[in-house]
């Protein structure tokens, strides 16, 4: 579907708003980002997200609009994955919470320029080569099976060859600096662990992207219901990070039910030419998949609080 290029500059353009507003009015000065906080940004980001859908609904109709939402549910249940690794990342290098909105910040935007050329690429290769989709499809399908039988895994990004050569490159201080990311001593220019987060961060955004972008071309080849429902996806990350970081950990279930995401929409990218899937079909399983494996995780972990406490007391 052709889109235009008034409709892209307006999305961009409010993109740069949503962003400017953020850093330079309510962000302006480094504070700890507290759960109440998180929560209204996080309700905000969703209440544009959706109104935006309503918009792609009414102006290309429903197939394009159950399209966005599915993408967008898709994208924003793939960035909890992140949000396991951000845990990890800032507690190895030791990065207070005054300090990790900002570096969070500045990670998401270059997220945005980098995922924009990986969807431009992404759609130029489907276009011009048919036979992508089905590589595209194995991917997905070997990447599902692979995060179920590595869900029990943690990733340590900061113990990755990518951060340890990245550590010789470039000199560094283990002092912060405040919210910078260099500082000088010495009279040399040196990295504070700020720019290291910032780095791992932006490397890790990348890994999942390769998993992500495949995924939401797998329920629709139109570049701009790709790109906008991947991109309010990106933007609600900050305040989603700092809303479930603390208890993250308690969605036992949450990647098995990720894994079968990404097999189920692998699977319908390889069959592409064989059978035809609804995007209200794909947006139903895809829920009641994430769905399941959000109120089990909730059901056992209050099962275990109970047990816990029930062995407390006696």
């Amino acid at each position: 579907m052709e889109h235009a290029l008034w409709e892209w500059a307006a999305f961009g353009g409010f993109v740069l708003v949503m962003l400017a507003l953020d850093l330079g009015v309510f962000h302006r000065k480094d504070h700890a980002v507290g759960p109440r906080e998180a929560l209204a940004w996080s309700l905000v980001w969703i209440a544009l997200a959706l109104g935006f859908g309503a918009y792609v609904w009414m102006r290309h109709g429903a197939d394009s609009g159950l399209e966005y939402l599915t993408g967008y549910v898709i994208e924003k249940s793939l960035s909890v994955d992140n949000i396991f690794v951000f845990v990890v990342i800032f507690g190895a290098l030791g990065i207070p919470a005054l300090y990790q909105h900002r570096v969070l910040f500045w990670g998401i935007l270059s997220a945005l320029v980098l995922r924009g050329a990986m969807i431009a690429a992404g759609a130029a290769l489907l276009e011009r080569f048919h036979w992508i989709i089905y590589v595209f499809g194995g991917f997905l399908v070997l990447t599902g099976v692979k995060l179920f039988l590595a869900r029990g895994g943690v990733s340590h990004p900061e113990q990755s060859a990518v951060f340890r050569a990245l550590k010789r490159v470039v000199p560094a201080t283990p002092r912060l600096d405040g919210n910078r990311f260099f500082t000088v001593e010495g009279g040399r220019r040196l990295a504070t662990p700020l720019f290291f987060a910032l780095a791992l961060i932006e490397f890790t955004d990348v890994v999942f992207a390769v998993d992500s972008i495949p995924a939401i071309f797998a329920i629709t080849r139109d570049p701009f219901i790709v790109f906008t429902s991947n991109i309010f996806a990106i933007l609600g990350l900050r305040s989603l990070y700092f809303l479930l970081a603390s208890f993250v950990e308690r969605f036992t279930y949450l990647k098995p039910s990720l894994a079968a995401v990404l097999v189920f929409v692998g699977a319908k990218m390889a069959l592409v030419d064989v059978v035809k899937v609804h995007p209200a079909v794909s947006l139903g399983v895809v829920t009641l998949i994430l769905a399941t494996g959000v109120v089990a995780s909730l059901v056992v972990a209050r099962r275990s609080a109970a047990s816990s406490g029930g062995s407390a007391g006696t």
